[in-house]
């Protein structure tokens, strides 16, 4: 019997690549969101037989109830992301990102698989030249960071249990999010054309968002092997820097001018290079490049609709 997946969180920036994934995949999908940005980025997937969505907030728990009885594998991607997104309402952050996680860990049943999407972040800072494994300790600075480690405990201090550690993910999604950093730099590169860098020299790992969906159902097919434990989710040949992420862009936009100057700070404090190690060896590894994500991002931009108060597009041809 084919299996059925609730992702909540479904209609956002990895939901809307996750739910198409495991569609492809041969997977029963049942997509809940509260759809609170007013996103449309799983209108393409309602002709799909084995998808459905529900309308609703993970916090509700008659409804959460409901539907977890007929899952067999849960994936919770409803949360508020982000450090000044979490800052801006801190109840709602610790209610979304924490509480209701508590509340599915109670209602679920220990024959459910729960894969959980935590964020690298949770490493803090660190010198940025010894590699982070599952191993180090974490040591969340942010109230997103914290509340995102919290509910990794949470979680795998239950039964039939995987939680994924992501690195900053990039690409292109039908949810586009702007604000991470790969996304943010291409998009200056190929709008503005230019860019100020604080803190250039804190490194970070990243991945792209389709290799994070196809890392989960990676998980759901091999959990018999992975569960009980975290896993480093990140491409080992991108540990860089600001600067050398910025110079990498350069390659694809000439254009781009980017300057250094320390004129903000990083409120997760990250600076640290990863080690995805144990999730190689589970048989699983990221294979999109940077090199790609940046040509796929180049691309995307180029559809943009024309930005407010302006009265052209500022996206040029790379």
């Amino acid at each position: 019997m084919t299996q059925q997946v609730l992702v909540t969180g479904a209609a956002g920036y990895i939901g809307s690549i996750l739910c198409e994934h495991l569609l492809q995949a041969g997977y029963r999908v049942l997509a809940m969101d509260n759809l609170l940005y007013g996103q449309q980025s799983l209108n393409h997937l309602c002709a799909q037989e084995r998808f459905d969505f529900v309308r609703g907030d993970v916090r509700d728990q008659e409804l959460m109830r409901r539907l977890l009885a007929g899952a067999d594998v849960v994936i919770p991607l409803a949360a508020i992301v982000g450090a000044d997104a979490c800052d801006a309402d801190p109840w709602e952050a610790q209610q979304v990102n924490l509480e209701a996680i508590r509340l599915l860990m109670r209602l679920r049943s220990p024959r459910q698989l729960v894969i959980y999407p935590n964020t690298n972040s949770g490493y803090g800072t660190t010198t940025g030249e010894t590699y982070c494994t599952e191993e180090s300790p974490l040591n969340p600075i942010s109230l997103y960071g914290r509340t995102k480690v919290q509910g990794e405990q949470e979680v795998l201090a239950g039964e039939n249990t995987i939680t994924l550690r992501l690195a900053t993910v990039f690409g292109m999604s039908p949810r586009m999010r702007l604000d991470l950093l790969v996304n943010h730099f291409v998009f200056a590169a190929v709008s503005g054309g230019q860019i100020c860098i604080f803190e250039k020299d804190f490194k970070r790992n990243y991945v792209h968002v389709r290799d994070v969906a196809d890392c989960m159902i990676h998980c759901i097919e091999h959990a018999e092997q992975m569960v009980g434990r975290p896993y480093n989710l990140g491409l080992d040949q991108a540990n860089l820097s600001k600067a050398e992420l910025a110079a990498k862009i350069k390659q694809y936009v000439p254009s781009f001018y980017y300057h250094f100057a320390e004129v903000g700070s990083d409120p997760d404090k990250r600076n640290y290079i990863v080690s995805n190690q144990r999730l190689r060896e589970a048989g699983f590894e990221a294979r999109r490049s940077l090199d790609q994500g940046i040509r796929e991002l180049i691309k995307g931009y180029r559809m943009l609709p024309r930005l407010a108060w302006k009265n052209s597009p500022e996206v040029k041809a790379a």
